[in-house]
């Protein structure tokens, strides 16, 4: 994000004028427009200046605005899960994650809070429980969890910046980040051991251009860039580019996976049969025993 620099900050009097004051506030709320939730989101991945304090006077700046369009709720939203990820007990079970617990670690930022069910409660639950029967990131985003989720949020209007409805949509946006992260780094596995199995067969390149890549894309490379993908992906879910990339490569993982095995098994049941024939003799199928893989390179 580029944006000229603040003259009056430069420029940095002991006693600025009324007027350079007010130049400044404007230079500082022209830049909290621009600040997008993705780029808060870089900012809490990778600069070391993110800390519990930054997060506090963040989430305080947002929740102090008189008005609040659906960037500040986006802003507000990321922030609570954030903040109580920091503080969450290491042994936190997510079935016994509270309203209450979730109030009590948040009470520094919101106050304290009476907890009484809200009337969406039972919706958010609802969709946390659909969300677990998923088992890949491809079927979490077919069945539009994320979506039905900010669909939820924005139904919720102004009341989205109660106390008591912060606390419910930062317990679910919790809970749904730890599921969310468990199915990415399972797919990441899934690619890693499925490159690996297709190296050990002479597999050097795959064709993955769905997953936006090339037609010959080199094996050792799409192990480099899911390593990196370990890595990047921390700091929040979201069905953007990125992670559609990264279901679109298991896709093509398995695919390939797939038609080298039924390669192997008609050479295989080619081999076999010029071996019965009469008159030739019988030759040892060299890939013979790839036609009975039963490993776990073709997960569902």
């Amino acid at each position: 994000m580029e944006s000229d620099p603040c003259r009056e900050l430069e420029d940095a009097t002991e006693a600025p004028s009324a007027e350079a004051i007010a130049d400044a506030e404007s230079w500082f709320a022209g830049m909290d427009e621009k600040i997008q939730i993705q780029h808060l989101r870089q900012f809490a991945q990778t600069s070391q200046l993110m800390n519990d304090i930054v997060l506090r006077d963040l989430l305080v700046h947002n929740l102090a605005k008189n008005t609040h369009s659906p960037q500040h709720r986006d802003k507000v939203d990321f922030l609570l899960v954030q903040l109580f990820s920091e503080h969450a007990p290491e042994d936190l079970n997510d079935a016994d994650l509270s309203l209450k617990k979730v109030a009590k670690v948040l009470e520094p930022v919101l106050g304290a809070i009476e907890i009484q069910a809200p009337p969406f409660l039972k919706d958010l639950n609802d969709l946390l429980r659909e969300a677990r029967e998923h088992k890949t990131l491809k079927s979490l985003f077919t069945a539009r969890i994320i979506e039905r989720g900010r669909e939820m949020k924005e139904s919720c209007g102004d009341t989205f910046f109660e106390p008591l409805t912060l606390v419910a949509f930062a317990r679910f946006g919790f809970l749904m980040r730890g599921m969310f992260f468990r199915l990415m780094h399972q797919d990441l596995n899934v690619i890693l051991d499925g490159l690996r199995q297709l190296e050990a067969r002479g597999v050097t390149a795959l064709d993955c251009r769905k997953a936006q890549f090339s037609a010959e894309e080199p094996v050792n490379r799409l192990r480099m860039i899911c390593q990196s993908w370990k890595v990047m992906f921390h700091a929040e879910y979201s069905a953007g580019q990125p992670l559609c990339i990264l279901v679109d490569l298991r896709t093509a993982v398995e695919a390939a996976l797939k038609e080298n095995r039924d390669v192997i098994k008609a050479k295989a049941a080619s081999a076999a049969a010029g071996s019965s024939a009469p008159g030739e003799f019988e030759l040892p199928v060299a890939d013979a025993g790839w036609a009975n893989d039963t490993g776990n390179d073709d997960p569902k």
